[in-house]
């Protein structure tokens, strides 16, 4: 694999700036995202006066843990536009992402928040390798989802040229990969691999193409699934991480001459890590929850924010801002599947809006070849509803499942909660 190390004098001095720098800078962006948001949006101002603090309490870092945390829930209950600080026509784009009772979150962002997602990922897409003029093969998806946009936004930003192919169409993926020969691929790891047996089936060799880099994010990936995908391709494996609530991808990025744990973009996002029980902060190094305050959110302040995401926060190595080790978890039940976030209230809603079919069902994931299956067995007269189901399912969430539909009783029952899922990847 070729050296992608970037020069050191193409990177924004705040990347390699001092802690003291960076906490002073913090510090002051911290004060104002409070602000900004107490007084802008009423759930904020209701939640600080409920808890009995003011953005003006905030005299250090350490006085973040007395604000409260914002969970997906709070989201939901402002739908669709009640987060938002500024005026509706002053967002200049909108965003959404449905969770677990279908219902989308929304966030949205003014140009001045376009501008600054375009600079993290652009700063992100540097780390992984990227030069100006390069070619990126975009393979996330284009749409509602943060994914392809987001990747987009930072390309244009960085000065890349780029192929807005969007998923799906593997052999197609593969061709353009053959002719336009980019130098980078922003894609789901899963998806990755997906592509890499499609070189095999146009009888390909993978490590002869021009790829150099891969980019991947939206879902939970080993350090053995690097080692795989870097030797078939011959090229850098290097994480990206974000989430629509915080901004979308370009939170924190692997830089690639360490791939030792994402740097987060602490200019713009300021993290913590809290023990998922108590909600208590732990010290750098311990492992939790991980929770983001954003520091320059115009549209969309978020305050506390419980990600679900199970890490921990460790010194900077390649660059100045503290890292988070790749995620091992999540503290709730959500699936995440081939880069979709499926929660089983979801499949039971549309269970429960297909004809013939009894409420019981359990969820069975599995990972026959390199691709994640779900499987959703549930109970009816007719094994022909378990079709409708299926395209149910296609429709509201965008993932295509396997459904079994059996006689009365042959789903397990239980005696306490119900076992939705059971996980056999």
């Amino acid at each position: 694999m070729k050296d992608l190390t970037p020069d050191r004098s193409t990177l924004d001095p705040i990347e390699i700036a001092s802690r003291d720098e960076i906490t002073a800078l913090q510090t002051e962006r911290l004060r104002w995202s409070l602000t900004h948001a107490y007084a802008n949006v009423p759930h904020y101002t209701q939640a600080f006066d409920a808890a009995g603090v003011h953005p003006d309490d905030l005299t250090d870092l350490s006085d973040l843990a007395k604000f409260p945390f914002t969970v997906k829930s709070d989201l939901r209950a402002n739908y669709p536009f009640g987060m938002f600080a500024v005026p509706r026509d002053q967002v200049k784009r909108i965003h959404a992402s449905s969770g677990t009772t279908g219902q989308p979150t929304v966030v949205g962002y003014t140009q001045s928040d376009l501008d600054n997602w375009g600079q993290v990922v652009a700063r992100s897409l540097r780390a992984a390798g990227m030069q100006p003029g390069d070619l990126l093969h975009n393979a996330y998806g284009y749409g509602l989802f943060t994914g392809g946009l987001g990747i987009h936004l930072g390309a244009d930003a960085l000065g890349l040229s780029t192929i807005p192919i969007s998923g799906g169409m593997t052999p197609r993926q593969v061709r353009l990969i053959e002719d336009f020969k980019p130098k980078g691929i922003t894609v789901t790891p899963s998806y990755a691999l997906s592509v890499l047996d499609e070189f095999h089936a146009q009888d390909l060799d993978p490590r002869a193409s021009s790829l150099e880099v891969g980019i991947f994010g939206a879902e939970p990936w080993t350090n053995a699934m690097r080692t795989e995908i870097e030797q078939a391709f011959d090229m850098h494996a290097v994480d990206i991480y974000g989430l629509s609530e915080v901004i979308g991808p370009g939170v924190s990025m692997e830089c690639v001459e360490t791939k030792d744990g994402l740097h987060i973009w602490e200019d713009h996002f300021f993290p913590e890590i809290i023990d998922p029980t108590t909600g208590q902060p732990v010290a750098d190094g311990e492992m939790g929850e991980l929770v983001f305050t954003s520091l320059t959110k115009e549209a969309f302040p978020i305050i506390r924010y419980r990600t679900r995401d199970l890490t921990r926060l460790l010194p900077g190595t390649a660059r100045s801002m503290r890292r988070m080790e790749k995620v091992t978890g999540r503290s709730d039940d959500m699936i995440i599947l081939r880069g979709v976030n499926v929660f089983p209230t979801q499949i039971e809603e549309c269970l429960m809006a297909t004809p013939g079919l009894a409420p019981h069902f359990q969820i069975e994931l599995t990972k026959p070849d390199r691709m994640d299956v779900m499987e959703i067995r549930c109970e009816g007269p007719d094994p022909a509803a378990g079709t409708a189901l299926a395209a149910r399912i296609k429709d509201s969430i965008g993932i295509s499942v396997q459904v079994t539909v059996g006689a009365p009783g042959s789903v397990a029952r239980s005696q306490g909660k119900a076992v939705r899922i059971v996980d056999n990847r």
